[in-house]
């Protein structure tokens, strides 16, 4: 997506908030509500070409009493997910009255699978749809929204002689609009991102560091990508078409599996509706999160290894409350971060409650796989001090040790 296109998008979403929210919300709270719609329509408009086929999908099989439907019909929506509301947001505009709309507003929302559901639940989108019904609101929300002259579906809107009358919005344009959509409201609300989000220059890179060095070994085959912090995804996504480009180039045949964890809901939300967007059901089943599922100290991936891993985990941000949850520095035994290691039967990582990034780098270096050709590659950012913080013996220095002294010298299999 060009910058033009860009700024259209943000202008366009802005405006909505701006139009229909003023005075029923505060501004830093317009994500709430623009953020999900955003999603609902990016799904709807996918699954509106489908939606007769699997209602009648769904009348056949509650006919013939068969309960385990799902397969059925994700068949019928052509998607990993689907909606059995015999609404679309298109049906929506020309509800009668705000009773009747909200009402058959709720029928749409519980028409979604059980996938959609969760990322439903994790922008706690159901909260905001009293207010915006009591203000004569959401109507008005749903029309802004279907606006043909902006697209927000991952396809492409064609003219009637098959050239593109509006480029799709996928994965990467679809994050750079949302870090600019909270940035703004949030700079209008005079309140702090909250986030830090990795610019797209620098994912390319860190992919290029990843794959690059090793571009002529790349084999056909399978090769599993995670991200610990995976935000809202950008990360996992470029990597993917990366390695899928350079296997392309020497005529290999890659299949990529895309693993991630994230806590803050809301861009877990999104990430987990790009991966279904993507077509493939157990993507979305790989990327764990919502604010219960720290990677710290639930870590939603024990036993997995992974060929390439990036990552930008939170710099300064407190783990104290992760630290509890593990039973305390006495008592945790989270093989990740207590380790064997020379004369050292109780080896501890774990660096001060006060910045955990450190941590994530044991995390990720926890899941390297020594058995293959390639071994696993990581790319992680880090802030400098956190690097070279650290007395002998803490967690930070005992952590650059561990990597200096195991990992990084490793030439037999490979591993960086």
């Amino acid at each position: 997506m060009d910058q033009a296109t860009h700024n259209k998008i943000v202008s366009f979403l802005w405006g909505i908030a701006d139009d229909v929210l003023r005075d029923l919300f505060k501004r830093g709270k317009y994500p709430d509500v623009i953020l999900p719609m955003c999603v609902l329509r990016r799904l709807d408009a996918v699954l509106e070409p489908t939606q007769k086929a699997v209602v009648e999908t769904r009348d056949i099989l509650d006919q013939a009493s068969i309960t385990e439907q799902r397969a059925a019909l994700c068949q019928a929506s052509g998607q990993a997910f689907y909606n059995t509301s015999k609404f679309t947001l298109r049906d929506l505009k020309t509800r009668g009255s705000q009773q009747q709309l909200r009402q058959d507003f709720e029928d749409y929302l519980e028409g979604f699978s059980s996938n959609v559901q969760d990322i439903l639940e994790n922008f706690k989108f159901r909260n905001q749809i009293s207010t915006l019904s009591k203000a004569d609101a959401l109507g008005t929300l749903i029309n802004k929204f279907l606006d043909p002259d902006i697209n927000l579906s991952p396809n492409p809107v064609l003219n009637g002689d098959g050239s593109v009358k509006h480029p799709a919005l996928d994965n990467h344009s679809m994050g750079t609009v949302f870090e600019e959509l909270v940035r703004k409201f949030n700079e209008e609300n005079n309140e702090e991102a909250g986030e830090h989000w990795t610019p797209r220059d620098a994912v390319r890179l860190m992919a290029n560091l990843i794959f690059l060095p090793i571009a002529d070994a790349i084999q056909s085959g399978s090769y599993l990508l995670y991200d610990g912090a995976c935000g809202t995804g950008g990360m996992l996504t470029v990597a993917e078409e990366t390695l899928r480009d350079l296997a392309a180039k020497d005529g290999k045949q890659v299949i990529t599996h895309l693993y991630g964890q994230e806590i803050n809901p809301e861009t877990y939300a999104i990430c987990k509706a790009d991966m279904l967007l993507k077509g493939g059901g157990d993507r979305a089943e790989h990327i764990v999160g919502g604010a219960e599922h720290s990677t710290l100290s639930h870590d939603a991936f024990p036993a997995s290894e992974f060929d390439f891993m990036l990552s930008n985990p939170p710099y300064g941000k407190s783990w104290k409350k992760d630290l509890e949850t593990m039973g305390g520095k006495d008592a945790m035994r989270d093989p990740r971060f207590k380790i064997v290691h020379g004369d050292d039967p109780d080896y501890s990582l774990i660096t001060r409650s006060s910045d955990g990034q450190m941590l994530f780098l044991a995390n990720l270096a926890s899941k390297m796989n020594h058995d293959t050709p390639l071994g696993s590659r990581i790319a992680e950012v880090h802030n400098g001090s956190s690097l070279f913080t650290g007395d002998a013996g803490q967690g930070e220095s005992n952590i650059r040790r561990w990597v200096i002294e195991t990992i990084g010298w490793r030439p037999s299999s490979r591993c960086r």
